[in-house]
């Protein structure tokens, strides 16, 4: 999937750096940074960019989509 964002590059996530369990779900095509990344064991996820594929919220309805399925997976 591909989604088309804004980016601030004031500052990038080293992969490197990241603790045992983190997976890093998003990266920037153009420049190869770290833009979305999750941790199961933590219970969450971030994406470090904004969407703008189109007009709206939907950008990132898929973001949402899996922050839910988390919380309810930890209700169930």
């Amino acid at each position: 999937r591909v989604e088309i964002s804004a980016q601030n590059h004031n500052f990038a996530v080293d992969p490197d750096t990241l603790p045992a369990g983190v997976e890093v779900t998003h990266v920037n095509l153009n420049d190869g940074t770290c833009a979305g990344m999750v941790y199961p064991a933590m219970k969450a996820m971030t994406i470090q960019y904004h969407p703008e594929a189109s007009p709206g919220p939907h950008d990132a309805d898929i973001c949402f989509e899996q922050f839910i399925d988390m919380m309810k997976a930890e209700k169930a």
